[in-house]
């Protein structure tokens, strides 16, 4: 493939996945305020707990696979069948396991309708397996188009269904019946939407060829999750569950921008934008360092240029977003919501220098680095949990950022591109962010009107603050995007 034809692939594949997050983001953003209108934090929190075990098993089934997939040079239709079957049998056996342990789980935290609940929301696990290889097969393609109508339909018809149900007394079974819809509807609809189809292939050699590289991944991943997971397990036991659903919801607002934008850090392919398109573009071209760690470098800037602004600016408006979305009940999630954001703010270094790692093939280097960073985190979360949940959280802000230098080490020998270069690439976006965020939250002492106002006010302050200052300052990350977007409907006004 052409440079220039590889170019405007990924460019549009970028552009399709941003489309696709943001508006099945904005669908299940604009549900999630409804539903905490009519919900309480200690019904967030039930299911929080349950979300925590899933999310678990999810990792098992996917089994590093997708990333494989994606990775592996020359994958055809026995690849993809293959990798679909074991998953569902994966599936089913972690579906059996939750099924068995429910009623250990329900007794742990002694609450009696947790039992039900696992048992039905554990049915994810089967549609998940299908969609973790249908996403996988879009990525490798760079065929987002679909997978954004598919995910725009399952958001708004798993939407209509769990408000329905909370407006109806249904509880927390509102939620539980949005899971379990969203994943389904999401299954079918890509079936309609993406070329490949499961056929009556399947080759045991496919698989184990594949594992070789994948259980790193899956080590890795499960290493990443059951860490990052322990906070709300903890919560949920040592505190309450009105915490864990505080500290849900205010995790919820920063990591909904990181997932969107850049994606998480555990070695999957299915999470954000930026993370979908970089590593099929990186494996691409694995065969030169030079042409990887230049793109390193650009995802790197272009990233943070997005990201960076949008956590900090949400650390300035939390009280504000609260109020006019949430209510006051939920005042009780600002803390968490601006540690959050601080923590999320480090991800793009995480994200960009993990999928190089991944794209030249490198999984061992990544589960090594895993473990590195999750012994350094559970010590932390050990000292935490002594002091109280904010403090416990404080603690995970301060280690992800210690983290970007644990991630970003391997490729100074892998690429030529250090730690330093990385943080000097950064930097421009995090001092006009840091900027941009003052002005943003000095404006809400002195704006005039109620929280909805305000916040609208302080959005719009802060847009025009940071393009301002990126166009004054000459960002290059700034005129790489302007430039794009001139360059996209220059070729669609000649088409």
């Amino acid at each position: 493939m052409a440079e220039t034809e590889m170019k405007q692939k990924v460019v549009k594949g970028l552009l399709w996945k941003l489309l696709e997050n943001g508006g099945a983001q904005g669908v299940q953003f604009v549900i999630a305020i409804i539903l905490a209108r009519l919900l309480t934090p200690a019904q967030y929190g039930v299911v929080g707990i349950i979300t925590i075990f899933i999310t678990i098993a999810n990792v098992v089934v996917q089994s590093g696979f997708s990333t494989a997939l994606v990775q592996k040079q020359k994958a055809d239709k026995l690849d993809f069948s293959s990798v679909c079957y074991f998953d569902l049998f994966v599936a089913l056996v972690m579906y059996g396991i939750l099924y068995a342990a429910a009623p250990v789980i329900a007794s742990f935290y002694g609450i009696a309708e947790l039992e039900a609940i696992v048992r039905v929301l554990s049915i994810v696990l089967f549609p998940g397996a299908v969609i973790s290889v249908q996403t996988a097969y879009v990525s490798r393609n760079l065929e987002f188009k679909g997978l954004f109508l598919s995910t725009l339909a399952a958001s708004a018809a798993s939407g209509v269904i769990s408000i329905w149900m909370a407006a109806n007394g249904f509880g927390v079974w509102a939620m539980v019946g949005q899971q379990v819809s969203y994943y389904f509807v999401l299954m079918i609809a890509l079936f309609f939407e993406v070329s490949w189809k499961p056929g009556l292939l399947f080759a045991f050699d496919r698989i184990k060829e594949m594992f070789s590289f994948g259980w790193k991944l899956l080590v890795a991943s499960l290493i990443d999750t059951l860490f990052n997971n322990l906070y709300g397990l903890i919560m949920g036991k040592i505190y309450n569950e009105v915490l864990l659903g505080a500290y849900n919801r205010g995790d919820q607002f920063p990591k909904l921008i990181v997932n969107n934008l850049g994606g998480a850090p555990d070695g999957r392919c299915n999470g954000g934008a930026i993370q979908s398109v970089l590593l099929p573009a990186f494996s691409a071209r694995q065969g030169s360092v030079h042409d990887v760690r230049h793109m390193v470098r650009r995802a790197i800037r272009l990233s943070s240029f997005l990201v960076l602004p949008m956590l900090f600016g949400l650390m300035a408006v939390a009280d504000t977003l609260v109020l006019a979305l949430l209510g006051e009940q939920w005042l009780i999630c600002v803390p968490y919501l601006r540690i959050m954001c601080v923590a999320y703010s480090f991800w793009p270094i995480h994200i960009t220098n993990l999928q190089a790692i991944n794209a030249v093939g490198r999984s061992d280097v990544f589960l090594k680095l895993e473990v590195i960073k999750k012994s350094m985190g559970l010590a932390g979360l050990i000292i935490g949990a002594q002091f109280g949940p904010l403090v416990m959280i404080s603690i995970k802000a301060v280690l992800d950022f210690f983290s970007t230098f644990v991630n970003a080490w391997p490729n100074k020998k892998l690429l030529g591109y250090s730690i330093f270069s990385q943080w000097m690439d950064i930097m421009p976006s995090l001092i006009l962010s840091l900027v941009m965020s003052a002005v943003v939250y000095g404006l809400q002492f002195v704006l005039p009107g109620g929280p909805m106002v305000k916040l609208l006010l302080q959005i719009v302050a802060g847009m025009a603050v940071y393009a301002l200052l990126a166009g004054l300052f000459r960002i290059e990350s700034f005129t790489y995007l302007v430039q794009t977007i001139k360059g996209q409907m220059k070729n669609r006004r000649k088409a």
